[in-house]
């Protein structure tokens, strides 16, 4: 009997790590009832997150109205991006948020007007509301009620994979939830009065206001535990990068919007073959590897964790060790989506983040290259528009893999080239100086001879240390030819 049955092709013969990290991440859908929820604080009435079927609502406080659409389309694949089914969205202009309500009391029965038609279980304010505006909404929907940051928060528990971008998101989930606790009903005893009320005798309190206390002071030790992991890995990532700095190995830090085809440019400069998904914050942790400018110099590629507009605080603080990296490195390489609507205000909310970074290590941000990625998904208009607005930038599309020669050379030029103009002979024993000096490097001249390898290069402080047994002098320059000398053969002028 013969078997029919044939096992399903794959895509790549040898899928990579990102490969098999995204398939995982996409079986693993959200499934009714379920939370993403902080399981080392127990009895605690956390935000339940579940994101299924939610209505959006937006306050337009200022900007203009395409600006106002786009944060609401951005809030929407935010939710979709945490697994829920966007039903319905709402938007009020006023001034300035309400500050019961987030949104007037008209705008509140509209709203519950659409969550009831719409059958759905979340709102989804684009915002970060007061504990007070989170409790009124509640009151009167009748639903969940959540806000932006909550969102993004629960998006980064869903993607963090490493020890520290779980305890990172962890943390900043911490923070937002202190100030946020609350009793779980109105049933539960608040202070009892009389002499208990002065903390006399046993069961001073009543169990709500005890469990609240208890819960906050839980949180708090955590917060610090936290803290002190984030401080022992900050030391392990000073220790690598002072590790580069002294091997003089020039570091270059991929930033950009969430979503701008950072991780696919990594992919493409370096091969590494790392996680590239169509979703917002997609990439949490960190990945850096080596790779070589188109003249041989080595150097580090860091792709880092994406921005957004109104960046929660808690992540920009939880996320301080991991943003170093670019107040760090020799160069950003900034992304643009040039098929966003708004490019120009992508760039501006990635920079206020880079300042803040800028600020906190009380030092300016290194030099800027802007890259403006997915050109095969814009138009002409739109990418004439970039071209003008954006005349240094370099455009590419790393999904095709177009214009990336131009941007290895452009990161070439760019990079801090090495100090000392040096010239070795080196014994052919010590190959590996070598190598040491190509890698490290930016070799000039190379010439095999009896002797050794005689190099003419230019390298760092602590590469000239190493090689100076072999060091030899530089030959004297040649003098430029007198042109208004006349020619002559075999010693006789003409």
């Amino acid at each position: 009997m013969t078997d029919t049955m044939t096992e399903p092709a794959l895509s790549t013969p040898n899928p990579s790590t990102g490969d098999l990290e995204l398939e995982e991440r996409t079986s693993l859908r959200r499934v009714t009832g379920l939370s993403t929820e902080l399981t080392d604080v127990t009895e605690v009435e956390y935000r339940q997150l579940r994101l299924e079927r939610v209505v959006l609502v937006g306050v337009w406080t200022e900007g203009t109205s395409e600006q106002a659409r786009a944060s609401m389309t951005e809030l929407a694949r935010l939710a979709e991006t945490a697994g829920s089914a966007v039903l319905d969205a709402l938007i009020q202009r006023r001034s300035r948020p309400d500050p019961a309500t987030y949104i007037g009391s008209g705008k509140v029965d509209e709203l519950y007007d659409a969550v009831v038609a719409a059958e759905a279980d979340t709102v989804i304010c684009d915002g970060e509301l007061s504990p007070g505006q989170l409790r009124q909404l509640e009151a009167k929907l009748k639903v969940k009620v959540i806000d932006r940051t909550a969102l993004i928060l629960d998006i980064f528990a869903q993607h963090a994979r490493s020890k520290d971008g779980k305890a990172q998101v962890e943390l900043a989930q911490l923070s937002y939830l202190l100030p946020r606790l609350r009793g779980w009903g109105e049933a539960l005893s608040r202070q009892v009065g009389g002499r208990a009320a002065g903390g006399v005798g046993i069961g001073g309190r009543g169990p709500g206001e005890t469990k609240i206390e208890l819960d906050r002071r839980r949180i708090r030790n955590r917060m610090a535990k936290l803290r002190r992991e984030l401080s022992g890995m900050r030391q392990v990532r000073e220790t690598q990068r002072g590790a580069r700095r002294r091997n003089e190995v020039p570091s270059v830090a991929i930033v950009g919007y969430t979503n701008a085809g950072k991780s696919s440019l990594l992919n493409q400069l370096t091969g590494a073959g790392v996680l590239v998904e169509d979703a917002l914050f997609a990439t949490l942790d960190p990945t850096t590897r080596r790779t070589s400018t188109t003249d041989g110099r080595t150097f580090t590629l860091t792709d880092t964790v994406g921005f957004v507009r109104h960046l929660p605080h808690q992540l920009v603080e939880a996320f301080r060790s991991t943003l170093e990296e670019t107040a760090e490195a020799d160069l950003l390489v900034h992304v643009v989506d040039a098929s966003d609507a708004l490019p120009e205000d992508q760039i501006k909310a990635v920079r206020q983040v880079l300042v803040e970074i800028g600020e906190q290590r009380h030092g300016k941000m290194p030099q800027e290259l802007l890259v403006v990625n997915k050109t095969d998904a814009a138009g002409d208009l739109q990418l004439a528009r970039l071209r003008h607005l954006l005349p240094e930038a370099v455009f590419v599309s790393a999904h095709r893999g177009d214009g990336i020669e131009r941007l290895r050379s452009r990161i070439a030029e760019l990079l801090p080239r090495p100090e000392l103009d040096i010239e070795l002979l080196v014994p052919y024993a010590e190959g590996s100086l070598v190598a040491r000096v190509h890698a490290e490097g930016e070799v000039l001249e190379e010439e095999h001879t009896p002797s050794g390898t005689r190099l003419h290069a230019r390298v760092g402080g602590e590469l000239a240390t190493a090689v100076l047994p072999y060091q030899v002098a530089l030959p004297p320059a040649r003098p430029a030819p007198d042109l208004s000398a006349p020619k002559s053969v075999n010693g006789a002028a003409r």
